[in-house]
């Protein structure tokens, strides 16, 4: 486990000073707003699906240090895939990150399973999560999203996927 706890701090380090895809797109084909009131995350998440694969992918905005790198990985993650491959790996992010699942059950999420640990830090789970309910606002065209939505982000299934 110390292992895991050292990777994830080299790893949000790592992705907040040299953030990938960190930018806007001029004429993305979905975008969305994602904003943490708790923290003051607020981020945009535009996208280019072009031929149904993700062709290009960017986020801006200020955030934390645990927000930029996940938003970052997500990207990296996200780039090249079907919305579908995308829809599935935000929906193992969520389950894994707050808990519901372990890692090792999402077959999808590779790299991604740094973030694993996060669930034991309450406060920080929605600083994780911000980018992916933002890339799922932007495929359902929702706008702005927010982890302090009517209902809690954390239990509300995401996607169809």
């Amino acid at each position: 486990m110390a292992d895991y706890k050292s990777l994830y701090q080299e790893v949000i380090l790592d992705h907040n000073k040299k953030p990938r895809n960190y930018g806007t797109i001029e004429c993305p084909s979905h975008h969305a707003v994602g904003h943490n009131p708790l923290c003051g995350d607020h981020i945009t998440v535009d996208v280019v699906v072009d031929e149904g694969r993700i062709s290009n992918i960017a986020f801006q905005g200020e955030s934390c240090a645990i927000c930029k790198a996940s938003a970052s990985m997500m990207t990296t993650s996200v780039k090249g895939k079907t919305r579908e491959e995308a829809e599935t790996l935000i929906q193992e992010f969520l389950a894994m990150t707050t808990g519901r699942v372990p890692h090792e059950a999402c077959p999808h999420i590779g790299r991604l399973a740094v973030f694993s640990g996060v669930k034991d830090l309450p406060t920080r789970v929605k600083c994780a999560i911000l980018p992916w309910h933002t890339l799922n606002g932007a495929f359902n065209a929702v706008g702005t999203t927010s982890t302090e939505a009517d209902a809690d982000p954390m239990q509300t299934p995401i996607g169809d996927a």
